[in-house]
């Protein structure tokens, strides 16, 4: 389930919210009660292990390298 994050246009106030459905998405600020609100963007995190990668010998835990698109492959770069 996402959680969004808010900012109240009015006071600056910012919080998050899980969002299960529509109806759920919070209708005024929490703070001071405006319902100036701007959804804002997000980042996330994921973690990859080793043996997650589709080239797992060649892993920079495995002593390979790595680019900014994953793992390289069979001893030459497919990247």
């Amino acid at each position: 389930m996402p959680i969004y994050e808010y900012k109240c246009r009015s006071c600056g106030h910012a919080f998050e919210k899980l969002i299960r459905n529509p109806a759920e998405i919070p209708a005024k600020c929490p703070e001071c009660g405006e319902k100036t609100l701007k959804k804002q963007f997000s980042t996330f995190s994921a973690r990859v292990t080793a043996g997650a990668c589709k080239f797992p010998s060649s892993c920079p835990a495995a002593g390979g390298h790595q680019h900014s698109g994953g793992c390289c492959g069979t001893g030459k770069c497919e990247m």
